[in-house]
């Protein structure tokens, strides 16, 4: 990322990679979440805790001191929660995409199939970088061989592996105390367990994922962005689909955390973040960005930069109005061309042309 910032606390649609990633955990609602802290920790440890706080729920951190491959990575975690006894989940922080929904079909996808280990596969045009799923001539999963490690006729394979991972707990318990660092980065592999099990004899299997850009992974800015259009382009859809008109989706940004009443009309040019609320028939736009902000029903708010303030019912702002914190505009009010305002309480009616 080339970025004093830690790579999983960039932000897309308002919240942080991790955030994202956690929040798809915590949704599963399941027995334990842990979160793996290794590479600028400092950082990384006190955004666990406040997310943990803002998902009203416990997040085990674990201390992975030195970064030793994924393998490794999960074995820190694991002994976090060594009485655990079931199916174990593992994701990343930097595939912010990946839905709840998707990782509740891969855990039951993989209890209904008595796997011990199920790997969540996508199938890409160019594989290049992946890790490759090898099958036998039956179908069932018998390696997963990463991209420098792999055969010329294995880089022809289509299907790799994502990343993420449902496993028995005591298989993977005993597989990762069975890996080594013979590979090309001198690294403990988590994917390597999969060998492992099938040898012992355990059942493994993949589930392919519907929509590949769910498992985008972010490690540059450049993916950063593609993952932050695809996020915004699913909160664009989803406001649209429950009743707002949204005249150029390519240029209208909603955060996740923002709601979205039925015949809102959104101009061009609109970015929505926060934990603002467009109430039902309000106008919004163009060229307007509000942030946990309030505007009431039927409102009307044009060119307007607003944060952490009230909009009334059928309020008038704008054009080129500075709305600042606190302020609180009353119904039908009016805060006209180049005003600004803060801590302001604009009583009914009222207008500041």
């Amino acid at each position: 990322m080339k970025s004093a910032t830690q790579k999983t606390l960039h932000a897309i649609g308002g919240r942080s990679m991790l955030h994202h990633s956690l929040q798809a955990a915590a949704d599963l609602n399941p027995e334990h979440i842990v979160a793996v802290v290794g590479h600028q920790r400092d950082q990384v440890g006190p955004a666990v805790d406040a997310i943990a706080s803002d998902l009203q729920r416990e997040v085990v951190q674990a201390i992975q001191a030195e970064q030793n491959g994924t393998g490794h990575a999960v074995g820190c975690g694991l002994a976090a929660i060594e009485d655990f006894e079931g199916t174990v989940i593992v994701t990343n922080a930097d595939v912010p995409l990946l839905r709840a929904e998707t990782i509740d079909k891969l855990r039951t996808a993989h209890v209904d199939n008595g796997n011990a280990v199920t790997v969540l596969s996508i199938k890409l045009a160019d594989p290049t970088g992946y890790g490759r799923i090898v099958r036998n001539d039956a179908g069932e999963v018998t390696a997963i061989v990463e991209h420098k490690d792999a055969s010329d006729a294995q880089r022809d394979i289509d299907e790799v592996n994502s990343g993420v991972f449902a496993f028995d707990s005591q298989v993977l318990r005993d597989g990762l105390g069975k890996l080594d660092s013979n590979n090309s980065q001198g690294e403990l592999y988590i994917t390597d367990v999969v060998e492992i099990a099938r040898a012992a004899g355990h059942r493994v299997g993949a589930f392919v994922a519907e929509d590949a850009n769910e498992l985008q992974g972010v490690n540059d800015r450049v993916q950063l962005a593609a993952a932050g259009a695809e996020l915004n382009a699913r909160m664009v859809e989803q406001a649209m689909r429950n009743g707002a008109t949204i005249i150029d989706p390519a240029s209208t940004w909603i955060g996740v955390d923002v709601t979205i009443g039925r015949d809102v009309l959104i101009h061009p040019g609109t970015q929505l973040w926060g934990a603002t609320h467009i109430d039902d028939d309000a106008v919004i736009g163009p060229d307007t960005t509000l942030t946990d902000m309030k505007v009431g029903r039927g409102a009307k708010v044009i060119r307007t930069h607003g944060e952490r303030s009230v909009i009334g019912p059928d309020a008038n702002v704008g054009p080129f109005t500075f709305i600042r914190p606190g302020t609180d505009l009353g119904e039908g009010g009016k805060l006209g061309g180049f005003v600004e305002a803060k801590n302001a309480q604009i009583g009914r009616g009222s207008k500041v042309p």
